[in-house]
């Protein structure tokens, strides 16, 4: 009799309890979870520092066209679109006097909505009247 329950007991030990594959698969489950958060996560970093970097492009070829502007003073309030990877892009122009006559600032924000009010960037640069010799 004792031969049976010796053989008995083998035979049901060789693999895991319902208990054991049940936590085994909780815990996989909850590591899935977290890897998938945090691939969410970066995801939208990069699609955040994409829009940052095309953002300051945008606003640095604005300022480099200002600087190339003969006219002074420099259009204040002056609005544009461009398209730039495949988006439209809305840019706003503020030129500030500073405490030099002959000197301005000159801010360009850059916005992917036209109407919304914080900017994905701001640039900033200074222009002075252009003497002739």
């Amino acid at each position: 009799m004792k031969n049976s329950s010796v053989k008995l007991s083998t035979k049901f030990s060789k693999g895991f309890t319902l208990i054991e594959v049940m936590l085994a698969m909780a815990i996989f489950a909850v590591a899935g979870i977290a890897l998938l958060s945090v691939a969410d996560n970066n995801f939208k970093n990069l699609s955040h520092l994409e829009n940052k970097v095309l953002a300051n492009w945008i606003a640095s070829n604005q300022l480099v066209e200002v600087t190339l502007d003969q006219t002074w003073p420099p259009k204040n309030n002056k609005t544009g679109m461009v398209e730039m990877a495949s988006r439209e892009w809305f840019w706003s122009q503020k030129v500030l006097k500073t405490g030099d006559k002959n000197m301005r600032s000159v801010v360009i924000e850059v916005r992917l909505v036209e109407d919304k009010k914080l900017a994905l960037t701001s640039v900033m640069t200074y222009v002075s009247k252009h003497t002739s010799k």
